[in-house]
């Protein structure tokens, strides 16, 4: 079978989120005995190559995987015009796209990956063209997909609740974790808790700032509070509480190493975000045997498992005294990081990649 992939998240820079599961997936899918037996397409637009360089990718492309490279004038409409023109007169037998937009004229068997439906539960935290892109482009690919990957059952419950998808079409498939280390003394971690992530309002970076004002003015704990990652939705208004607490640290987008560093060093993740699809962070938080703070609403329970303590992110109060409990309870920080490790045992890029092969072929 000749399977095409809308590979262009692959290869942007900074990789988080979205582009981490499309580089991950694709990376997997050259190392499956199964998939020698198709003929895989990687469609990249022209600019997004020129950015990032060659080699496009750092592992090994087997010959039954071609980049597809398609030039387009406009820095704009790659999806819906140049790689739907490529789709009306040379389709692949199946198209795979990793990131909810559909273009025009795509094959009948096309599958699509839906990562979450955060906007419909919380839209003051997105803008109203994004909103309504998000809205149009994600109901259009779940109702012309022949197949859905949802990347949590939460997604999934979504997707039939609010867009009355049917659950037949749709097939869970968890994202993996790439990095497991064994659990680490307890002299070793670092005096600061640590979220990572965007710095936008939608992950509740608000609730972290309020919860660390109440841990330093009321417990007069020493912790700092690290905060790594880009800026997002929001930021403008994060940016000022930032400055204005003491022991806050921002420290931009860290790369790959510099974050596991930070995990592993971390007394505790914080992750308290309003709604998530997935949550990777947690996980690798968990990997590297930092003690998880999360929310319990959408996929985050049943992502984390039992190996974190959950809270009301509405609740800054709560999170402060959660931070507090584990900091003073040793036995309950063991438990966690304990939990933590089995808990990632259940998370596999190459089972992630072998199911979404599965899925793409039954199309």
């Amino acid at each position: 079978m000749i399977i095409g992939i809308n590979a262009t998240a692959a290869i942007k820079q900074p990789r988080t989120g979205v582009e981490e599961y499309t580089y991950q997936l694709i990376k997997h899918l050259t190392m499956l005995p199964e998939a020698g037996e198709h003929r895989f397409l990687l469609y990249l637009p022209a600019e997004a190559l020129a950015k990032a360089g060659l080699p496009v990718f750092d592992f090994p492309l087997p010959p039954n995987f071609e980049i597809k490279i398609l030039r387009w004038p406009l820095p704009f409409l790659w999806t819906q015009a140049r790689l739907a023109w490529e789709m009306l007169f040379r389709p692949p037998e199946a198209l795979f796209i990793p990131v909810h937009i559909l273009p025009f004229g795509a094959p009948k068997k096309s599958i699509v990956a839906i990562h979450g439906l955060e906007y419909e539960y919380f839209p003051e935290y997105y803008s109203w063209l994004r909103k309504l892109y998000l809205r149009w482009s994600t109901k259009r690919a779940a109702g012309r997909a022949r197949n859905i990957i949802a990347i949590s059952e939460n997604t999934k419950n979504d997707l039939v609740k609010l867009y009355g998808c049917a659950k037949e079409k749709i097939k869970v498939v968890h994202h993996g974790i790439g990095f497991k280390t064994k659990s680490k003394a307890d002299t070793v971690i670092g005096p600061y808790v640590l979220y990572l992530g965007r710095l936008e309002t939608k992950k509740n970076v608000q609730g972290i700032l309020a919860a660390y004002k109440i841990f330093k003015e009321e417990y007069g704990m020493p912790h700092e509070l690290i905060l790594a990652g880009s800026p997002g939705y929001g930021y403008e208004s994060l940016k000022p509480q930032i400055k204005s607490l003491p022991g806050a640290k921002e420290l931009g987008y860290v790369d790959e190493d510099e974050k596991w560093q930070l995990l592993a060093g971390a007394a505790i993740f914080l992750y308290p975000s309003f709604y998530e699809g997935f949550g990777l962070p947690l996980l690798e938080a968990q990997a590297a045997g930092a003690p998880v703070i999360t929310s319990f609403g959408s996929c985050l329970p049943e992502i984390a498992g039992e190996g974190a303590l959950f809270i009301n992110p509405q609740n800054p109060a709560q999170i402060a005294e959660a931070v507090k409990q584990i900091i003073d309870d040793k036995p309950l920080r063991d438990k966690l990081r304990q939990s933590g490790f089995e808990n990632v045992k259940r998370f596999s890029w190459e089972e992630c990649a072998r199911e979404t092969l599965k899925s793409i072929i039954s199309g």
